[in-house]
């Protein structure tokens, strides 16, 4: 049998890999709590003010803080939110997150819809019911559709 000489270091550098690819967090800082932003095709005029968020970030207004600033090259506005309050972690975890209970969920699918209201003038859905069969795959693209919208890079 021949023997894997180089596994042990293939190991250890996939290891050191994986380590550097973390994000590295100040002392105090939690994850999570840090600003969503979306870029939106729009002046920022058109966005809103500082402080009155547009719709439906308005429904999160008493929880989250709200900044529009034109985006970088003039290529529209950024809108930025985030949570005044950090997130629980128990919140966060990933139990939470597949029952649809993390709120960073929440935020993240108004700041889409935002964007999509400000830009396309509605928040395109996909088709209900869906066009899928009441099979196991069929309710497993169900799930995954239901809760795609509060997940993901902004």
């Amino acid at each position: 049998m021949k023997k894997l000489w180089w596994a042990v270091p293939v190991a250890v550098v996939g290891a050191a890999a994986v380590r550097r690819s973390r994000p590295v967090h100040r002392a105090g800082e939690r994850t999570g709590d840090g600003w969503l932003t979306v870029t939106v095709n729009r002046p920022p005029t058109d966005v809103g003010s500082e402080g009155k968020p547009p719709p439906p970030l308005n429904g999160l207004a008493e929880r989250i803080d709200v900044q529009i600033r034109p985006a970088p090259g003039d290529r529209g506005t950024e809108l930025a939110a985030r949570f005044r309050e950090p997130v629980p972690d128990a919140s966060t975890s990933a139990p939470a997150r597949l029952a649809g209970q993390d709120p960073r969920q929440e935020l993240r699918r108004a700041l889409r819809d935002a964007k999509a209201l400000l830009e396309a003038g509605e928040v395109l859905r996909p088709d209900a019911p869906p066009t899928t069969r009441p099979t196991m795959g069929g309710k497993l693209v169900e799930v995954f559709t239901r809760r795609s919208g509060g997940e993901g890079v902004l």
